[in-house]
């Protein structure tokens, strides 16, 4: 758990954003978050919410999907990144992991891990170094290090994606639903391996994560996103016993185990938002 020092350096701030995409269509609605240097930060909701959008504000990969952010201010250690190129973002120590995993198909596993230090200039022998913590991390990987990465699995393309980021040495990474097409027990191992990297080497995760019950297991922090607005946050902890967490993200109430079914048709009693 992060101690009262870190909690008290914001590393990113996200303030009031509006994004909006093909200069009509309004996605995200005045999203204001917090990230705190060293710790675990969940960005939750359902498809659709704007936590993607959200991520790629941040990163600014905006533009080349006709969005762009129109209200507000993203602060990186203060300064306003928002109109930053996404290069220079990474120099400065922010990567994303995409949604889907995106790995170069055609490359090998270790190939595709050395792109990530593509900026690097710190020499060979600190990138070789780093490869090997990244197969420390992942011991499948370095089993597959010379198989090409379009002939993986899906777990498998989602550590070569997080151990590529790692290879840039990144101060902060926003991770896009990693639990995605992955069976549970491939899920609790990446998460496990998120928070080894969190409390090892110090690195900054933003993650956004339909998967709520496991992301606030993982994480010091969570903000809940609802068509393009955050309707509520606290510590992860808190948000666990919430009331209305549970029965409308974690399938639970009072009365025990709610099915989905149940859960949609009585989000219109959500009390956050009557």
């Amino acid at each position: 758990m992060l101690d009262a020092k870190v909690e008290a350096e914001t590393v990113l701030e996200v303030n009031n954003i509006e994004v909006i995409y093909n200069h009509v269509i309004l996605v995200l609605k005045g999203v204001s978050l917090k990230v705190p240097k060293g710790g675990i930060t969940a960005l939750l909701g359902g498809n659709g919410a704007g936590k993607t959008t959200t991520l790629k504000a941040i990163s600014g990969l905006l533009a080349s999907e006709r969005g762009e952010v129109t209200k507000g201010s993203i602060l990186y250690h203060g300064s306003n990144v928002a109109e930053k190129d996404p290069a220079d973002l990474v120099k400065a120590g922010v990567v994303q992991v995409m949604e889907g995993r995106h790995c170069f198909e055609h490359l090998t596993v270790e190939e595709n891990l050395m792109t990530g230090a593509y900026t690097r200039s710190d020499g060979k022998a600190a990138i070789a170094a780093d490869l090997e913590m990244v197969y420390d991390y992942f011991p499948r990987l370095k089993e597959r290090r010379k198989s090409q990465a379009g002939y993986t699995s899906g777990g498998e393309q989602q550590m070569t994606a997080i151990g590529r980021a790692l290879m840039s040495r990144p101060e902060t990474i926003l991770l896009d639903e990693p639990s995605m097409g992955l069976a549970p027990q491939l899920v609790e191992q990446i998460f496990g391996i998120v928070k080894s990297v969190n409390e090892n080497e110090g690195v900054t995760f933003l993650l956004a994560e339909q998967n709520t019950n496991v992301a606030l297991r993982f994480a010091h922090y969570g903000y809940i996103l609802e068509s393009g607005r955050v309707v509520m946050d606290g510590p992860a902890a808190e948000l666990r016993e919430n009331p209305d967490v549970k029965e409308f993200y974690l399938g639970m109430s009072d009365e025990g185990r709610k099915s989905f079914r149940d859960v949609r048709s009585y989000r219109r009693r959500k009390r956050w938002l009557s």
